[in-house]
């Protein structure tokens, strides 16, 4: 199953959400995982590899890869009908090479703010992926929400991202997220992040991890 992880605000931990769903994934629901780290920033690969120098084993396998040879690594990474191939997408959509991944994504996840600006990114990332994959779902997920915040706009905003797809429970601001990496999650976010991944997992993925 192809799941790409993306939206164009910076700053939307669109990376974090990929390295928790990846430990969700292979170490909670026991599926083979794949990620594909096709940010410019690549810092998904770079904590891989600073996981492997520091002698830890890896419970999944990520790969740095430019888009342009997407179509070949796909075709390597979709043999296995069972394996969860996530891609944590550019922040940038003015890449025509991104069209066959959007494409070929049978679930996209983005997470978003209920700020202004994460809002209207948010927005014009679904139109992009909605004109070029018409039939792949779509979850949002309200990413580090801070509990000591009103967000007046929050149900109005919910509501116009269910013209879309799915509004998942929403993930709170903590400091421990910084310490999140390919091998090792702090206990104290498990509660934290569960509701929100459980929900996406239940509603799009478990199809996917059936043997």
């Amino acid at each position: 199953m192809v799941i790409l992880l993306g939206n164009q605000k910076g700053g939307a931990g669109k990376s974090t959400l990929c390295l928790l769903l990846a430990y969700y994934l292979s170490s909670i629901q026991k599926a083979k995982v794949t990620v594909l780290d096709m940010d410019y920033q690549a810092s998904v690969s770079g904590k891989f590899e600073k996981a492997k120098i520091l002698e830890n084993e890896p419970i999944y396998e990520v790969i740095a890869s430019d888009l342009k040879y997407y179509p070949a690594l796909l075709e390597l990474l979709t043999q296995n009908t069972q394996e969860f191939v996530l891609i944590d997408l550019p922040g940038k959509m003015d890449d025509d090479l991104l069209i066959p991944v959007i494409s070929s994504a049978e679930l996209i996840i983005c997470p978003f703010n209920y700020d202004e600006f994460s809002v209207d990114s948010t927005v014009l990332f679904s139109l992009v992926c909605k004109e070029i994959n018409k039939f792949s779902p779509i979850v949002y997920v309200p990413n580090r929400i801070k509990s000591t915040v009103k967000y007046e706009t929050k149900e109005e905003v919910d509501r116009v991202l269910t013209r879309f797809g799915m509004v998942s429970p929403n993930i709170s601001d903590r400091i421990d997220f910084q310490r999140v990496g390919t091998v090792h999650i702090p206990a104290a976010l498990i509660p934290v992040f569960m509701p929100a991944l459980d929900f996406i997992f239940n509603a799009h993925m478990r199809k996917g991890a059936s043997p």
